[in-house]
């Protein structure tokens, strides 16, 4: 990452502040460790707010809160869900912290992240060195659709990472736009969204601020070699390495 977007920076205060949500605080983490700049800026975070958790009261747990984590942690998979441990309500957010709604910022974290914390082991495939560029393919409302890999390699991933419905007579084709002279290249036709690895031939190595993009087409392809279909999302390169 070079240079911490607003948008990151928000979700490191929301993260340092205790005010991230459990699943994005993971994926937050993973970013973390991939990200030396977010590290250092995370670190400073913490100590700009040490003396405020060093004059903090001390509070006792919520009444059974040990009883009912003992009954989850016993609790059988099988025998079902576990009664709920007893929680205090969120603190409020404070008014000097900005920050977009709520829907807005799950979508960035998730196109920001996903292709990091989840990786591509779960759906079967090999694991695959660092990828030279990322793409978040967002659709013309902002909101986040897929996240491109690629490799430099002749050979890319696309995750998925919002509720796309594909027609019996459509496909999903992935493209870029290595250069102007070559045009948009199709990088592969998906039937659904599930994460995919994608192959390809003759291109150059990806670039900084190369054209991804995910449209709906024909079943099994576009007929020209070209997108025609509507955009599902586009995005542009970000380097990795």
């Amino acid at each position: 990452m070079t240079g911490l977007s607003d948008d990151i920076r928000d979700l490191a205060s929301d993260y340092v502040l205790g005010l991230m949500p459990q699943g994005e605080m993971r994926l937050f983490e993973e970013l973390m460790q991939r990200d030396p700049d977010l590290t250092r800026h995370v670190g400073g975070l913490r100590d700009s707010l040490l003396p405020l958790d060093l004059s903090a009261a001390p509070r006792d747990l919520s009444e059974g809160f040990g009883d009912s984590t003992r009954a989850l942690l016993q609790t059988d998979v099988a025998d079902g869900p576990a009664a709920p441990v007893p929680s205090e309500p969120r603190p409020p957010r404070p008014a000097n912290i900005t920050r977009a709604p709520f829907g807005r910022m799950t979508g960035l974290a998730a196109a920001a992240l996903v292709g990091i914390a989840v990786g591509f082991g779960a759906g079967g495939l090999r694991p695959l060195p660092e990828p030279q560029v990322v793409a978040v393919l967002l659709d013309d409302q902002g909101v986040p659709q897929a996240v491109v890999e690629d490799y430099g390699n002749d050979t890319a991933t696309v995750r998925f990472v919002a509720q796309i419905d594909v027609p019996a007579d459509r496909s999903l084709q992935v493209w870029t736009l290595p250069t102007p002279e070559i045009g948009a290249t199709s990088l592969g036709v998906l039937d659904r969204t599930a994460p995919t690895r994608l192959t390809f031939d003759d291109l150059p190595g990806p670039m900084a601020q190369q054209l991804y993009e995910v449209t709906l087409e024909p079943a099994g392809g576009s007929p020209t070699g070209r997108p025609t279909g509507p955009i599902i999302g586009k995005g542009f390169a970000a380097p990795q390495v």
